[in-house]
């Protein structure tokens, strides 16, 4: 899996040293921030898929991206943790971890009882949330006095996919709260990844981009 991850990197580097002229509009694009994303779930659940198929989809626009595991031990249904860096401009020299985030994503809410996902946190940051509950029982049930975006992600993949998974539906609640990757950019992997269920997971991630509901902290204002 480390040797896959650090491919992808040194891909992007390649790409984007060809396009040197193209920097410019990569800056006006998405300018000059590194996003860093870190995925919680469960082992099993696909958290590590969803963080590589961000890393390819960005890839594909000739950004720079990485994506791994947490390394260690993992089992099935033991917490796991997948990261995500994208960059529009500059090469990624980081291999640690991502401990101070922009995003956090959360497969399963029964995690927010036994981890901290929101440790290291930046200002402004947001944590998108697979769960049934408003973001507003959320923050009550847990003190997470941040910003909060919330998805009933296990009902669309039951509807859509046919089985509680519900990784790929959760990038399309992540791509309601940032522009790192467009959706469009999304359809290759996504049919490499799956062949013949590609349709079924690429219809689960819009449904979820349109029904995640996004909580402002600040001004508590609710965002469809």
């Amino acid at each position: 899996m480390r040797k896959a991850n650090y491919r992808l990197l040194n891909q992007s580097a390649g790409e984007r040293l060809n396009e040197a002229n193209t920097t410019e509009e990569a800056i006006l694009e998405y300018p000059g921030k590194m996003i860093e994303i870190r995925w919680h779930g469960r082992g099993g659940q696909g958290a590590v898929t969803s963080a590589e198929i961000m890393a390819e989809a960005a890839i594909s626009e000739g950004k720079f991206a990485q994506a791994f595991p947490s390394f260690g031990p993992e089992r099935r249904g033991a917490p796991v943790q997948a990261f995500v860096r994208i960059s529009a401009d500059r090469v990624i020299r980081m291999r640690s971890s991502v401990t101070d985030p922009d995003i956090v994503v959360v497969l399963d809410s029964g995690l927010l009882r036994a981890v901290n996902v929101a440790s290291g946190l930046k200002p402004g940051g947001i944590i998108v949330i697979n769960t049934s509950k408003t973001a507003s029982q959320i923050r009550d049930e847990f003190k997470l006095n941040v910003r909060l975006a919330t998805v009933g992600a296990t009902k669309i993949a039951l509807e859509t996919l046919g089985v509680p998974i519900t990784n790929t539906t959760m990038i399309g609640a992540v791509l309601k709260v940032t522009e790192a990757v467009k959706m469009e950019s999304l359809s290759e992997p996504i049919n490499t990844r799956f062949g013949r269920l590609a349709e079924k997971n690429n219809s689960a991630l819009k449904r979820a981009y349109v029904e995640t509901i996004v909580e402002e902290l600040a001004s508590d204002k609710v965002r469809r």
